[in-house]
């Protein structure tokens, strides 16, 4: 059986697929520290929790584009507002011609601004809630997005926390493919013991190398499969 390799093996060979240490630092970006997830507004994060959701099996650029007209149909996704929504009227917005017309989906944004209501009055915001969770237990903060959220799951919500600044892996295909060659996983990828022992060996790689979880996911991915040099991921 392989095993999971030291971090710094991994990371020269993905400097070497994308040209050099330089060239693979380029590429990488850092996390919003505790003090600025703290500055987030609760709107700013039901608003990239909607954005996701929507993206969520959706050409991203097409919702990037009409996303302006979302924020004025939803009130800049001021929770307290979503709050007041009667299902009458958000059946309303669902046919709004600015935004993509799918109902579940803008049910999904009064929903998420509940639990988003609901964490904020027992740590202040939700920015607060996300500058506490620990890294090492990331695996548990996608858990609790999926069980008090709306379609949160698998993904969805891990790729809104890397867009809001909140220090998280991806589980990309190039990823969970090296994980599985080198033994960390086997089977579903979101039995528990599996979720486990991903969050296990970031932890262990992170302690190697000092870098988030963001910079050792993409490092990893880009040590492996087809995103050479020009290519883009």
């Amino acid at each position: 059986m392989a095993y999971p390799e030291q971090f710094s093996i991994i990371y020269q060979r993905a400097a070497e697929r994308k040209g050099g240490k330089a060239a693979l630092q380029s590429l990488l970006t850092k996390p919003r520290t505790a003090a600025q997830l703290q500055q987030l507004t609760d709107a700013d994060c039901l608003s990239e929790f909607s954005k996701k959701i929507f993206q969520s099996g959706f050409v991203w650029s097409v919702v990037e584009k009409k996303w302006p007209g979302f924020e004025e149909v939803f009130f800049g996704f001021e929770p307290e507002k979503m709050l007041l929504m009667s299902d009458e009227m958000l059946a309303a917005k669902a046919t709004d011609p600015r935004i993509i017309r799918n109902a579940t989906k803008v049910f999904a944004i009064r929903d998420n601004a509940l639990m988003i209501q609901q964490v904020a009055d027992q740590y202040g915001s939700f920015g607060a809630f996300l500058a506490q969770w620990p890294g090492e237990d990331i695996i548990g903060l996608w858990g609790y997005l999926k069980k008090h959220g709306a379609r949160l799951g698998g993904n969805t919500g891990a790729y809104a926390l890397r867009m809001l600044g909140k220090d998280t892996f991806i589980i990309s295909q190039d990823l969970e493919a090296y994980l599985r060659n080198v033994g960390v996983i086997e089977g579903g990828l979101s039995s528990q013991k599996n979720q486990k022992a991903i969050q296990h060996q970031f932890n262990l790689w992170q302690q190697q190398s000092g870098l988030s979880l963001q910079e050792i996911s993409k490092v990893v991915a880009f040590s492996c499969g087809d995103n050479y040099v020009g290519l883009q991921r």
